[in-house]
């Protein structure tokens, strides 16, 4: 929740549990936190440094949230204020150049056919990156991974992609998402977002122009401009919010099976549970059943406690 101000898992753990008692060693914390002194001391280091925590003698405290917190909500406003100036500075600049000659900003595509065209042929000029922001309708239906994107991650090419939560459903993770990220494609998460787009460089985008409820029925493709400018400053924008997507195990899942830290990562997306059982080809019993298993073993009561744990543990990433 903290994470919208910058505070990493661990720290709002830490934090959060210094805020429930007036203070604490370095070992008391280590048995609350579920964290070693090895791990608890950046965690410490940076707290104080945020001006969160305090420490007198070998006990620390919380600053009171009130005022500790209020600090950083004031600065994330005052950045907001300054992205909205900005972006009111690029839509003076868009029509200044729309004013000119818009038919050498953008052309239309009308039909999935030829959107999927053009969509490939839009990541095929990419030279060092491509940014997309993934959600329904769909002009192609995702089932794999796209061969422009495989052939791409071959080259070299970084791949940035932020996934609606409710594109993910519409997944074969294995097939697509997983078969990407093996590849080195960066992926993450948010609830809700405002537009899909595919970013090739800074030199050319696409985004939908007109859609229904279960289809793309045109889109705009999108040459060097403020409008292009825009997007992708809407795009870092989104990425900054978004939470990594991690669907394989690492040397720090402390044992997992490797379908457990799928569950794990895809509890962390906030996708609902039978979501996630039809994605791990699991029944709906079966999949409470191992989710209740991991929660005992991470000590955790609620889904959003587990996350944090196993995000503590080095299991899943969150930042």
């Amino acid at each position: 929740m903290l994470g919208v101000i910058g505070l990493r898992p661990a720290e709002q753990k830490v934090y959060e549990v210094l805020v429930e008692s007036a203070s604490r060693t370095l070992a008391e914390l280590e048995r609350a936190s579920g964290l070693s002194g090895q791990q608890l001391r950046p965690v410490l280091r940076s707290l104080r440094a945020k001006g969160l925590i305090t420490r007198s003698g070998p006990k620390y405290g919380a600053v009171a949230p009130d005022v500790a917190l209020s600090v950083f909500f004031l600065r994330r406003e005052e950045e907001l204020k300054q992205a909205r100036a900005h972006a009111a500075l690029l839509q003076e600049r868009f029509r200044a150049a729309v004013g000119g000659n818009a038919a050498e900003l953008v052309e239309v595509v009308h039909g999935p056919d030829a959107i999927s065209r053009r969509v490939e042929q839009v990541m095929r000029t990419a030279r060092s990156q491509v940014r997309f922001v993934d959600k329904p309708p769909y002009a192609r239906q995702p089932s794999s991974l796209h061969p422009a994107e495989r052939d791409l991650l071959q080259q070299g090419v970084r791949f940035r992609g932020i996934y609606e939560r409710a594109a993910l459903d519409l997944h074969d993770l294995r097939a697509d998402v997983e078969a990407g990220l093996s590849l080195g494609e960066e992926a993450r998460v948010l609830a809700d977002v405002p537009t899909k787009m595919v970013l090739a460089d800074a030199h050319l985008g696409i985004m939908p122009l007109s859609t229904t409820p279960s289809s793309l029925e045109s889109a705009v493709v999108v040459h060097p401009s403020a409008l292009l400018d825009a997007l992708g400053a809407l795009f870092s924008s989104l990425w900054g919010r978004a939470v990594p997507l991690s669907l394989t195990s690492g040397e720090d899942s402390g044992g997992l099976s490797e379908q457990d830290a799928r569950l794990l990562a895809l509890l962390t997306t906030g996708m609902p549970d039978r979501s996630i059982a039809k994605q791990l080809g699991l029944s709906y019993r079966t999949f409470q059943r191992r989710l209740h298993r991991l929660m005992m073993t991470l000590g955790a009561e609620t889904r959003f406690q587990a996350g944090l744990r196993a995000a503590a543990r080095g299991w899943v990433s969150l930042s």
